[in-house]
């Protein structure tokens, strides 16, 4: 028989933590994460009778409708327009409606012979087993490339309005980045570590698997799009995860600047040639390959590359200027 370990020694064995933790009698994890509770907002009395004087005073002599006489003729004229613009709106609407082909003629849009064309010459004519690939990165490729050159500007306009200046809260006595790591670590604590494990598990295989799905598009559902997203989903998860500090080790404002503007080069550079020699059934001679094999389809598997960094970064970087406002 064996002998019965004591109870001491019992309580220092990974049993004994698990039949604690089974029980619900501790927490392994109560205490290990690094919690904040935040500050109760106070605001003082004078500011706040201050601001609303200031209103106030913006009320009266602004938007005082009463005395103000341009005011009087703006809502009067913002009224008629909006009823001449909503008839006017209508009538466009409707003439446009009318001459909309009529359902179910054999003669329509929808059954010309583009569509046939996709589907009976798709794989002969880009090489892609993908026909939405081929379809979309060769017939159309002009119209992905002003896609992806709107994700970059509306990352623009983003950076632009909720970008925080660290310079200037330096010049107003503040603490800048501080003040950000600060935050950081209130709303996202570093510590969690269910969430790390997590992370450090799913985070390489949504890398590899986003990799494989803009490798491949060409060859079956997936591309740049779809891979993209993958890879900025993983992105966010890692950030989530470890914070700013460690993400900004691979990826900066910088870093996705130079992505971006490089992938929207070099699909730029890449379809320019087609304005000579792929238009109109002319041939642009390079080799598709075999259809089915990696390296087929002739340039699109570099633009499914390029769209991919462009989605992955913009995704990344909306999230990061909507959660802090920085990299």
């Amino acid at each position: 028989m064996s002998k019965k370990v004591p109870q001491e020694e019992y309580e220092k064995t990974l049993s004994w933590r698990l039949r604690q933790w089974l029980d619900g009698t501790k927490d392994p994890f109560l205490d290990n994460v690094e919690m904040k509770p935040q500050k109760k907002f106070s605001e003082e009395k004078e500011l706040v009778v201050k601001r609303e004087k200031e209103k106030e005073r913006i009320r009266e002599r602004v938007y005082d409708v009463r005395h103000n006489a341009q005011m009087r003729y703006f809502n009067k004229f913002y009224k008629v327009f909006s009823v001449l613009f909503c008839l006017v709106l209508v009538f466009l609407l409707l003439v446009a409606v009318s001459y909309l082909p009529t359902f179910g003629n054999p003669e329509n849009p929808v059954n010309n012979e583009v569509a046939a064309r996709y589907i009976e010459s798709g794989l002969e004519e880009t090489g892609a087993v993908n026909i939405v690939t081929g379809m979309i990165l060769d017939y159309r490729a002009f119209d992905t490339l002003g896609e992806s050159h709107v994700l970059f500007i509306a990352t623009c306009t983003v950076l632009i309005l909720l970008r925080n200046d660290s310079k200037k809260k330096k010049k107003d006595g503040e603490g800048g980045e501080t003040d950000d790591l600060e935050n950081d670590r209130l709303h996202e604590p570093k510590n969690d570590v269910i969430l790390q494990t997590v992370a450090r598990i799913l985070v390489p295989f949504i890398f590899i698997f986003g990799i494989y799905v803009i490798l491949c598009g060409h060859l079956g559902p997936g591309g740049g799009f779809s891979g993209g997203a993958v890879i900025g989903a993983g992105l966010i998860l890692y950030l989530n995860a470890f914070g700013f500090a460690k993400t900004e080790r691979f990826f900066t404002e910088k870093t996705y600047k130079k992505l971006s503007f490089g992938a929207l080069a070099c699909y730029c550079l890449a379809k320019s040639y087609s304005f000579y020699t792929g238009a109109n059934h002319l041939e642009s001679g390079i080799p598709l390959g075999t259809p089915g094999a990696i390296l087929s389809s002739g340039l699109i598997l570099l633009l499914n590359i390029c769209v991919g960094l462009v989605v992955a970064g913009t995704m990344y970087t909306f999230y990061v200027m909507f959660r802090k406002g920085a990299y």
